[in-house]
């Protein structure tokens, strides 16, 4: 199993192995031990489509000291941004750079603001126990429209069934390499009872949900980790983890934010 985050160390990209990413093309997941982990999911997002930030204005991309993608996140406040808690928790704030309203990478559109802050959730451990959702507050704030967070009031948007929307530079197909553009895809919420018999004690109720299709072809991937799930307007999950990328029977997995919607709220002001 695999996170879906792409580890940059020294200009040397580092695959690291855990549990899954969560965009690319055509539902990629991450994969099994020995695979690489999505930062974390070939086309960004498997088994989606070409997006713009013009349409998606709060979708960001994190980079390291080497300017390399390696997470995606939501801006949740002009100056804070939420991803996933394994994308930062061993991260200095000043070796990550925030890019909001660049498309794509290869262009110099949009804003580029450095990171003076980072909130972990304090429980958090491991992608594989939940809490995997983490807070950057900026040092330039952005002219971007936020994303709502769900909230306890929106156990409608867990539905079984709900189709979701996942945005990632990530990478394109199983092992591929990251996306120049921003990709999306539509995966409908899995029921936790239906996720618990694939993950076993991997899924945590409550913590994490999972969305994508029972016959695969659409997911995360590595590279997309920290990028949002979306739903009714609302940030409903953080990408997380996943075993390999779209793989039939294996739904990407996401932290379910209602969940953490307090804590995370806490840090926004």
């Amino acid at each position: 199993m695999r996170q879906r985050v792409w580890r940059h160390r020294s200009a040397t990209l580092l695959i690291v192995t855990a549990l899954w990413a969560l965009l690319v093309p055509a539902g990629a997941v991450a994969s099994e031990p020995g695979d690489t982990a999505r930062s974390s999911a070939a086309a960004p997002v498997v088994g989606g489509e070409p997006a713009d930030v013009a349409d998606h204005p709060w979708v960001v991309y994190l980079v390291d000291a080497a300017g390399k993608q390696f997470c995606g996140g939501a801006v949740a406040a002009s100056d804070k941004v939420v991803t996933a808690g394994h994308c930062v928790a061993d991260q200095q704030p000043d070796r990550i750079r925030v890019v909001a309203g660049r498309t794509d990478k290869n262009t110099q559109a949009g804003t580029v603001t450095g990171v003076s802050g980072i909130w972990v959730h304090p429980e958090y451990t491991d992608p594989y126990r939940g809490a995997d959702v983490a807070v950057l507050t900026l040092r330039d704030s952005l002219s971007r429209a936020s994303l709502p967070l769900a909230g306890d009031e929106d156990g409608a948007l867990y539905e079984p069934g709900t189709k979701a929307t996942v945005l990632g530079w990530g990478a394109t197909s199983e092992g591929g390499g990251p996306s120049d553009i921003l990709r999306k895809a539509t995966v409908p919420v899995v029921a936790d009872s239906e996720c618990g018999q694939t993950y076993g004690s991997n899924f945590v109720p409550g913590a994490m949900v999972c969305a994508g299709y029972a016959e695969g072809g659409v997911d995360g991937c590595q590279g997309d980790s920290g990028g949002p799930l979306v739903a009714g307007g609302k940030l409903i999950g953080v990408v997380s983890w996943g075993i390999g990328c779209a793989r039939p029977g294996k739904p990407g997995v996401y932290t379910e934010m209602a969940s953490y919607a307090d804590q995370v709220r806490a840090q926004l002001s």
